[in-house]
């Protein structure tokens, strides 16, 4: 009686939660479906809604291009970040070496320090190097990240040492082992790396907007700004173009949902 009581009372509370997260969203979505000049009332209390918004949201913002630059930059270091991360990773999880500790301590560390107070140094070094207003601005700066360093860490040392000595007794070395036996195992630490990844490039406003000025570099996220200047007083237009924008991160996030949890859920089981 007493579990069945708990377990009521933790799925009022879940749903509690899961309408006060969705109730915004749920406005978005129905504001981008009112005709423009109709309030939501009117719009709900005559039953009419039109889809005409996206269609002038997509013509008016010329998203092809924005959306084209944004999935570039966001694989490109969605794929530097699993890279980093995994050979970082593997190393400050298996391999003893001077100075491992402190390695990882200074990892750690990054995360506390706000990109923000790194932008004067970043961008003297890309103008250094003549990447400004280039791709390489755009993804070079967080090719790597401490975060994900630290996940891919952790999450290695949840799987049995046992598989790299047998491994390493028929003649492997590191990076076969790597490869091998510890990726295809790390696939949900994997898809939670490149969710993480792909949704925070997606919706980076700050990099493209210091480090580029070129029109035909613009992401999303600057079309969206441009497009909230010409059309403040439109919400339906501007919802509309917010749940487009926001559409391809929802459809990607249920895909790899499942190992998303799984992969969040295995990793910090070990220090």
């Amino acid at each position: 009686m007493i579990t069945m009581l708990n377990k009521s009372i933790t799925l009022s509370i879940l749903g509690l939660i899961s309408i006060l997260v969705l109730f915004p969203l749920g406005v978005v979505f129905i504001t981008s479906i009112v005709p423009i000049g109709m309030t939501i009332k009117e719009a709900i209390t005559q039953n009419y809604y039109t889809w005409e918004n996206y269609q002038e949201a997509w013509k008016q913002g010329n998203f092809i291009l924005a959306f084209a630059n944004s999935t570039g930059v966001a694989i490109a270091v969605t794929f530097f970040q699993i890279v980093t991360s995994t050979t970082a990773g593997y190393a400050l999880s298996r391999l003893s070496f001077s100075g491992r500790n402190s390695i990882l301590l200074l990892v750690l560390a990054t995360l506390v320090i706000p990109f923000q107070l790194l932008v004067i140094p970043i961008f003297l070094v890309l103008k250094w190097g003549n990447l400004i207003n280039t791709y390489w601005a755009m993804i070079l700066p967080t090719a790597a990240n401490g975060y994900s360093i630290f996940l891919m860490r952790q999450f290695f040392l949840t799987i049995p040492i046992e598989l790299e000595e047998a491994a390493l007794l028929d003649g492997a070395n590191r990076l076969q082992i790597l490869w091998n036996i510890l990726l295809p195992l790390s696939r949900p630490a994997l898809v939670t790396l490149f969710l993480i990844s792909f949704i925070a490039e997606w919706n980076d406003l700050f990099k493209p907007l210091v480090f580029t000025t070129r029109p035909e570099l613009r992401t999303v996220q600057l079309a969206v700004a441009a497009f909230q200047e010409e059309f403040t007083n439109s919400w339906s237009v501007l919802m509309a173009v917010v749940v487009i924008v926001t559409l391809p991160i929802i459809i990607l996030f249920l895909f790899g949902q499942k190992q998303f949890i799984r992969g969040i859920g295995t990793t910090g089981l070990k220090n």
